[in-house]
């Protein structure tokens, strides 16, 4: 890609971080491209579908969340690492409002932009749970699927303006409810 395409794309997907961060992942696309100062067909030879627009913008961010899962099954005791990546997990889905329903469709879906990522993500967290399960730490009657369904619900309670001030206690909760120590 040349320089100046590629400093183009950047820009979209900087503006399109901003929009989405400010209005969900719903988001006009015609109002991240009249932020970025081009025009829609601009945006959308750069990323076709709004699943493509998010892909790029989200990949970042799922590839540092499952580069964290390796380091913390390596660094930290299980019950730690499942925690610290699941609280992780939950911030970062409440950045974009609307995202886990996104990635819950997604993950369903082998045809979407997202898939791919939103697979390797559950994964991860999949390695973090059988880890603390098999160390006794974590419950056994819960699988990955539980805990990506688990990290959608507490971003929910995020995302709603009379349950945001509880999150982080109904945080606490769940993660207490998935550990056994």
């Amino acid at each position: 890609m040349r320089a100046d395409a590629r400093k183009n794309r950047d820009h979209l997907l900087a503006v399109a971080g901003t929009v989405i961060a400010e209005q969900g992942v719903d988001a006009s696309l015609r109002d991240i491209a009249r932020r970025a100062g081009v025009g829609l067909a601009t945006l959308l030879r750069h990323f076709p579908t709004r699943e493509a627009l998010l892909e790029a913008l989200l990949h970042t961010s799922f590839d540092e969340l499952t580069a964290k899962a390796d380091a913390l099954e390596t660094s930290s005791s299980p019950e730690d690492a499942l925690v610290s990546w699941l609280r992780d997990c939950v911030a970062w889905t409440t950045e974009y409002r609307g995202v886990t329903v996104l990635m819950a469709a997604a993950i369903e879906d082998t045809e979407s932009a997202l898939h791919a990522s939103c697979v390797t993500l559950r994964a991860a967290g999949t390695r973090l749970l059988v880890r603390a399960q098999a160390a006794g730490a974590a419950r056994t009657d819960i699988d990955g699927t539980d805990l990506f369904a688990l990290i959608a619900a507490l971003a929910w309670l995020g995302d709603q303006p009379s349950l945001a001030p509880r999150a982080d206690h109904l945080f606490d909760v769940v993660a207490s409810a998935i550990l056994t120590k």
